[in-house]
């Protein structure tokens, strides 16, 4: 990154968000600061430049989130709210309607998480973009528009407030106000019931797999197939 001016970002393993239960996989509450995206149609060639599709692994891809829309060619920082230093350290990603449109690259959902993005809360989300963010853990979870625009306005007003995202109780709580959230149930139930990771998932019953692999003709050579 060339600009050294920009709002320093919490790390992928850290930032402030608390997750509980005990049990990482388990999501039942998020809670933290939050940082406000405003725009319709937020694209994933937004969220994350098609350059950066080009690197081996995802370990960098939080700096570069929305990297266009927050610097200019020559590096110079723009006015954006990931550069804004009142919302360092938040957790939870505030935007508008079909947030992460566009291209299916999963990198996007990557570089929302490895930017310390641990939830977003929006008016609506493009259905591969939120499946994407399903798998690695982030609730994307919908409110309407005029509540959105309320809460946007509130942590605008007040960086530091404080929002606590129940998946158990499907609500969102701020400034002792309490909102109901809309959850499709699958999501919700991979969610809370920690199923969301399916290597997980998978190397818990290895017994299983193989049992299942073996009996599969295309990784056995097709051996006995008529």
């Amino acid at each position: 990154m060339t600009a050294g001016s920009a709002a320093p970002r919490p790390s992928a393993s850290g930032g402030p968000a608390s997750l509980t239960p005990a049990d990482p996989m388990r999501l039942s509450e998020i809670s933290g600061t939050a940082i406000p995206v405003e725009g319709n149609d937020i694209d994933t060639d937004r969220i994350i430049p098609a350059r950066y599709l080009k690197e081996i692994t995802f370990t960098n891809m939080g700096e570069y989130a929305f990297y266009d829309e927050r610097f200019e060619e020559s590096g110079a920082p723009k006015t954006h709210s990931f550069n804004d230093p009142r919302y360092a350290g938040a957790s939870i990603l505030i935007v508008n309607k079909n947030f992460g449109c566009g291209s299916s690259r999963e990198h996007a959902p990557q570089a929302i998480l490895r930017s310390g993005i641990r939830a977003i809360v929006g008016e609506s989300f493009a259905e591969i973009f939120a499946g994407n963010c399903t798998v690695l853990g982030i609730p994307t979870v919908v409110l309407s528009a005029e509540e959105i625009g309320t809460l946007m306005s509130a942590v605008k007003q007040n960086p530091k407030l404080r929002i606590r995202v129940s998946l158990a109780e499907k609500t969102l709580t701020c400034d002792g106000r309490t909102l109901a959230l809309q959850v499709p149930d699958t999501v919700w139930k991979a969610l809370t019931e920690g199923t969301w990771d399916s290597t997980r998932l998978m190397l818990a019953n290895l017994d299983k797999v193989r049992k299942t692999a073996a009996k599969l003709p295309y990784l056995s050579g097709f051996a006995g197939a008529a």
